[in-house]
C-alpha cells in the first residue's frame, strides 16, 4: 500500500510565501517523477511544477519565477516553495508520483490534496 500526504497549505495574503510538502510512504521500489497540480473550484486540475529523477524540473507559465520545486530522494518527499503568491494561485493543491511497487511496475499514485487561499 502506498501514501502520499501533502501538508504546508493555508491562508496567506498576496505576496506572502507558503511552503507545501508531501511524503510517500509504504511499499516503495523506487520513485520516478513527482509533481504538484492545483485545481482551483470550477476548473480542471492543472500542472504546476513537476520535478524527475535527475533532479531535472518543468513549472508552468505561471509559476515560472516564483515557485520552487525539489525533492529528497532519500526521505521520498517532494517540496513546493512558493513566493509572491497571488490570489488567482488559490486552489487545492495535489501531489502526484509515478512510483514503482516493484522493479518494472510503477503507477501513478495521488495525495489527498491540500488547500491554499491566497487573500487580496
Amino acid at each position: 500500500q502506498v501514501k502520499l500526504v501533502e501538508s504546508g497549505g493555508g491562508l496567506v495574503q498576496a505576496g506572502g510565501s507558503l511552503r507545501l510538502y508531501c511524503t510517500a510512504s509504504g511499499s516503495i521500489f523506487g520513485i520516478e517523477t513527482m509533481g504538484w497540480y492545483r485545481q482551483a473550484p470550477g476548473k480542471e486540475r492543472d500542472l504546476v511544477a513537476q520535478i524527475y529523477t535527475d533532479g531535472s524540473s518543468y513549472y508552468a507559465d505561471s509559476a515560472k519565477g516564483r515557485f520552487a520545486i525539489s525533492r529528497d530522494n532519500v526521505k521520498n518527499t517532494v517540496s513546493l516553495q512558493m513566493d509572491a503568491l497571488k490570489p488567482e494561485d488559490t486552489a487545492v493543491y495535489y501531489c502526484k508520483a509515478r512510483i514503482r511497487t516493484l522493479p518494472t511496475i510503477g503507477y501513478d499514485f495521488w495525495g489527498q490534496g491540500t488547500q491554499v487561499t491566497v487573500s487580496s
